[in-house]
């Protein structure tokens, strides 16, 4: 029978070079780059996992 690979420690801290922002507008976080450039939106009101938060 097969099984799957062991679980591995994953990731551990914060996503570097990313941050995310508050848009009051729409009450969703916005996830950018390094350079500042606008990557993802979350389609709730949650925020990301893992990404430094910028208010």
């Amino acid at each position: 029978m097969a099984t799957n690979p062991p679980k591995g420690a994953g990731r551990v801290g914060a996503v570097k070079d990313r941050d995310q922002v508050f848009n009051p507008h729409n009450n969703r976080w916005t996830k950018r780059d390094s350079e500042r450039k606008f990557m993802d939106q979350k389609a709730d009101n949650d925020p990301f996992k893992g990404v430094r938060k910028i208010k």
